[in-house]
């Protein structure tokens, strides 16, 4: 529950308030990074990008810190997915929220840095070959659990994984419209 409260706070619409504007009514409408990057500035972006990765990151990494590596536990997963969630549907926002790439970075990293190092690397290519952040985003959520899988990880958070991959490709399905119909904003 702690997490999913954590994960909950929208840290791009309070940002975007600061300066006067609701980023639920700018750009694509999203209160993430990358929105808040478009509308007011790469800084302002940036600090969205650490905070939204911290409420993964911070409860992931605790648990593990005051626990220790349990090994055979899901928690460190559960906690994860819970972060996600929360920044996917607020309770802040009525169910509403981002699309949980970087709140699911800062689970991955917390968990499996290889695996947040192959994931990153895959986001570079994809948006960098496409012009797509979504395209980098999409490819590295689903490319996050294969690298976990194949590092050895403990098998009982690797489904975890998989269901933030389908959390963050459900979010992004106006993104997946948008690419297919060719209207996507590029980087």
């Amino acid at each position: 529950m702690a997490a999913y409260c954590v994960g909950a706070v929208p840290f791009g619409l309070l940002i975007a308030r600061l300066k006067g504007i609701d980023i639920r009514k700018e750009g694509s409408g999203n209160i993430g990074a990358t929105n808040v990057a478009r509308v007011i500035g790469k800084g302002y972006g940036a600090l969205t990008l650490l905070l939204d990765f911290l409420k993964g990151f911070l409860p992931t990494f605790l648990y593990l810190v005051i626990h220790g590596n349990p090994g055979e536990s899901a928690m460190p997963g559960l906690i994860g997915l819970a972060a996600v969630a929360g920044h996917c549907f607020s309770i802040f926002l009525k169910g509403r929220g981002g699309k949980g790439v970087a709140t699911a970075t800062g689970v991955i990293l917390a968990i499996s840095p290889a695996s947040f190092l192959g994931a990153l690397i895959v986001f570079v290519l994809g948006a960098r070959l496409s012009g797509f952040v979504s395209v980098g985003s999409l490819l590295a959520s689903f490319s996050a659990p294969i690298f976990f899988h194949f590092f050895g990880q403990d098998p009982f958070i690797e489904p975890f994984f998989w269901l933030i991959t389908l959390v963050i490709w459900i979010q992004h399905r106006s993104n997946i419209k948008r690419l297919l119909s060719g209207n996507e904003i590029k980087v």
